[in-house]
C-alpha cells in the first residue's frame, strides 16, 4: 500500500502572511489539525504549520493570534512524502523524524498523510511488510537457484539474481527477521563446493 492510497486529499492551505487567527478560524471551520503553508514561487518550499505550533507558540506564550503570522510559528521547508512512497517507509520517515504528518507532493500539493491515517487506513494488520518480505526472498532464492543452474553461478543474470536475495535478506533483516549465520548466496556456493568435491 502507498501513500496515494491513504492519504487525505481535502487539504488547506493558507499564505505565509496570514495570522495565526486566520489559521485557527480555517482549521476550525474544516476540522483540520494542521495547514499546508503555500510555496510562494516554483524554486519555493512548502511549509506547514500545526495545531501544536500554535498551541507551543502562541498559546501558551499568551501572545496575540491576530499579531502572529504564520511564517513565525510554521516549519518550512517541511518533510513531504512522495505519494508513490510504501506506508511502512512513510511511518519509518515519522519515526525517524519525529513529524506526525506531512504533504504528499509531486509536482504538486495532492493530499496531506499522518499517522492517524496509517493506523485508520493502512493494511500493515492484513499486510505484514516482513510476512510479504520472507515470501519474496523464497521466490529470490529459489529463482536464483534456477538462473544459476540454467546460466551459470558466474554468469551476469546469476549474479543480479543473488544481488536481489542479498537486498531481500537484509530488508527482511530489518525488519526483524532473524539474521542467519550464512546467507542464501553463501549456503548455496557451499553447495556447489560440496558438489563438486563428491
Amino acid at each position: 500500500m502507498r501513500a496515494k492510497h491513504i492519504m487525505t486529499q481535502d487539504v488547506a492551505t493558507i499564505r505565509g502572511s496570514a495570522t495565526v487567527a486566520e489559521a485557527v478560524k480555517l482549521m476550525r471551520l474544516k476540522g483540520l489539525r494542521c495547514l499546508i503553508v503555500e510555496a510562494r514561487h516554483d524554486g519555493d518550499a512548502y511549509g506547514i504549520v500545526t495545531e501544536t505550533d500554535i498551541v507551543s507558540k502562541v498559546v501558551a506564550h499568551g501572545k496575540d493570534p491576530k499579531q502572529v503570522h504564520i511564517y513565525e510559528i510554521m516549519s518550512k521547508p517541511c518533510i513531504v512524502v512522495n505519494p508513490d512512497l510504501d506506508v511502512e517507509y512513510v511511518a519509518r520517515l515519522f519515526a525517524s523524524t519525529g513529524v506526525w504528518r506531512a504533504p504528499v507532493i509531486q509536482g504538486e500539493l495532492l493530499g496531506i498523510i499522518s499517522v492517524t491515517d496509517i493506523i485508520m487506513k493502512g493494511d500493515f494488520l492484513e499486510k505484514p511488510k516482513l510476512s510479504f518480505l520472507q515470501k519474496e526472498l523464497q521466490k529470490a532464492i529459489s529463482n536464483a537457484r534456477s538462473v544459476s543452474s540454467n546460466c551459470g553461478a558466474d554468469s551476469k543474470k546469476a549474479i543480479e539474481a543473488w544481488d536481489l536475495v542479498d537486498e531481500l535478506e537484509a530488508e527482511a533483516c530489518f525488519y526483524g527477521a532473524p539474521k542467519s549465520e550464512k546467507s542464501a548466496r553463501e549456503l548455496f556456493s557451499d553447495e556447489r563446493k560440496l558438489a563438486n568435491v563428491s
